[in-house]
């Protein structure tokens, strides 16, 4: 029951509404099935012995009312009951089709219904959330463990409920011609299935759990030999990783194959009991009916009914097991639906106008999970159409403060204010319209040169003239035209892989540079560039200044040369402000530190 609660919750009530349509389809179908077996009996009885057209009271009727398509004859009477037969037969199988098709589709469906619902939920998080988690983690609960609980929870409850209904509604049509036979059957299907699950249900959830695991161990060895790759190349580790990822996966695949065995293994067993059974049934049927001739209708509906019952009970120990063993998926993935926050992911297109200034008041930030102070009391204003300079020793916060700018970390202590209008949720977004970031790490899509740098623009928004100005003012316009074979569209491999790290820098700047920013950020975004590439975009980074904020957290000395103002950073404090003459040439920690960044 609690891991119905958990699956309720993990659908939303449209869905909820398609799945009670398959449940009626689903108790159609069971009233079909038992209709179909039924008719059995009459059509068995007839052929075995016509003389009952004239002495069972049912088939008096049914003769009389035959004469109305035309039957003169006993003869004709049983072709017609061998027709009706035939029809039930074949509208049971075609409504069972028709049901199991949108069993599939429902479940199938699913996948794609959660998996999206999860992907919206983690790109809602704030960005100090990612960084206490493993990509590789989110990717596998995003691609496989959200397919293994909607295959091996919702499916095994459609699977179970289908199947009961089928056989509740052949139990009751046995139960209706020999109560105490039918018991009996019933009787050793329960004691022979319960049996068998009781012994296996926890060693199922133990594999449930190992098969988590071992999953989680699969995508993270795949995502770090893949991410790595230039290292692993270079340093020969290619058997170290193979063998990582063949250790979980071999894991993966052993408890899959176990817990499959105990979903089937039953099934032998059973069948092989079933012959014997058949031959009990037939003897005690004729013991009872006084002869073959008359107990042979009944027995024919006992076959038939058997033949019925006993994939129905076989399904039905299955979905348990199988709902068993998916148990610990399906913990997992309520427990992060139930912890992740919803926001709106709809991005406004309004813009927050940088006219005066950015001002920072009493800043202070840790890290989730931290209690040392990344930020301690950070007091700063930074004017509009200005350059400014961040310098400090690694892990001084520059980029801390850069990102708390950005709107990336929310602020503990302190307040961003933006022309004397402080920043919250509910304007950070028309806030970040008005930012231009470039990463010291450019992500690069597998996918043209154009897109890379519209990131995120839909295909057919994309401004080739805005893209093209941002490349040339990127320094990067004329390597494009001249030297790559279709130019804008030439696509650049995955993470930009055709490409130099230099090139990457200049893509990642013309794609901040692609919207017009008002803001210009660049978080030591230079650093793969030769110096002459570099001053030629510094220079036109400087001539922006005019017209746009510029800040800069430089990785060579040389760059912030030029910066109206330099802010000196340590160990989260900001320590000294000024021009790069000012701090060249009165504070010695300031030398001292650009000297090693």
């Amino acid at each position: 029951m609690k891991n119905l609660k958990k699956l309720l919750y993990l659908i939303t009530p449209k869905e909820k509404n398609r799945a009670f349509i398959i449940l009626l389809m689903t108790i159609i179908m069971a009233f079909l099935e038992m209709i179909g077996v039924a008719s059995i009996m009459p059509f068995v009885a007839v052929l075995t012995n016509s003389e009952l057209v004239e002495t069972n009271i049912y088939l008096i009727k049914m003769y009389k009312l035959s004469s109305i398509f035309g039957v003169e004859n006993k003869n004709d009477f049983l072709f017609l009951l061998g027709i009706i037969v035939f029809i039930l037969l074949i509208l049971s199988i075609s409504f069972k089709a028709l049901t199991q098709y949108a069993k599939e589709k429902y479940v199938e469906m699913r996948i794609y219904s959660i998996s999206g619902r999860l992907m919206k939920k983690y790109m809602c998080q704030p960005y100090s959330w990612f960084l206490n988690r493993n990509s590789a983690d989110l990717e596998k609960t995003i691609l496989s463990e959200v397919a293994t609980v909607v295959i091996g929870n919702i499916a095994p409850i459609i699977e179970l409920t289908s199947k009961t209904m089928i056989a509740i509604a052949l139990v009751a049509l046995l139960l209706i011609n020999d109560t105490k036979l039918t018991l009996i059957i019933f009787f050793i299907f329960i004691l022979f299935y319960g049996s068998i699950y009781i012994f296996s249900r926890k060693y199922l959830s133990f594999l449930g759990e190992e098969k988590l695991k071992s999953n989680q161990l699969r995508f993270t060895s795949v995502s770090e030999a893949f991410g790595g790759i230039k290292e692993i190349k270079l340093g020969g580790l290619e058997k170290f990783y193979t063998e990582r990822f063949s250790q979980s996966a071999k894991i993966f695949s052993q408890r899959q194959v176990t817990a499959r065995l105990f979903k089937v293994l039953p099934r032998y067993v059973l069948e092989t009991i079933a012959f014997g059974g058949v031959l009990l049934v037939i003897l005690l049927l004729m013991s009872q009916k006084g002869s073959f001739q008359n107990a042979l209708p009944f027995i024919a509906v006992y076959i038939f009914a058997g033949y019925r019952l006993l994939p129905a009970f076989q399904s039905i120990y299955a979905s348990i097991n199988e709902l068993r063993f998916a148990g610990p998926s399906l913990d997992n993935l309520f427990d992060e639906f139930q912890k992740l926050k919803a926001l709106n992911l709809d991005k406004r297109k309004d813009i927050l106008r940088l006219n005066k200034t950015i001002n920072l008041k009493n800043i202070s930030f840790n890290y989730p999970n931290t209690s040392k102070l990344a930020l301690k009391n950070i007091n700063l204003i930074i004017p509009a159409k200005t350059s400014i300079g961040l310098i400090g020793a690694t892990g001084s916060g520059k980029t801390t403060l850069v990102d708390i700018i950005l709107g990336l970390l929310e602020v503990k202590e302190g307040i961003l204010e933006i022309d004397d209008q402080i920043i919250t949720n509910e304007n950070l977004r028309t806030w970040q319209n008005n930012i231009g970031y470039v990463p010291q790490n450019i992500y690069l899509a597998d996918d043209t040169v154009a897109a890379n740098i519209a990131f995120g623009v839909k295909p057919e928004d994309i401004d080739q003239n805005a893209i093209e100005q941002a490349a040339k003012n990127a320094n990067i316009h004329n390597f494009v035209i001249n030297e790559l074979p279709k130019k804008y569209q030439t696509t650049v491999g995955e993470r930009g892989v055709r490409l130099s790290g230099g090139q990457h820098q200049r893509i990642g700047i013309a794609r901040a540079l692609y919207h017009n920013p008002q803001v210009l950020i660049f978080d030591e975004a230079t650093s793969a560039l030769d110096n002459q590439t570099e001053k030629v975009i510094m220079e036109t980074v400087y001539k922006l200044s005019k017209d746009i904020t510029v800040i800069l957290i430089a990785h060579r000395l040389s760059t912030l040369k030029n910066c109206e103002s330099i802010f000196l950073l340590d160990k989260g404090q900001l320590k000294e402000q000024g021009s790069f003459e000012k701090l060249i040439k009165f504070n010695e920690q300031f030398v001292d530190t650009a000297k090693n960044v």
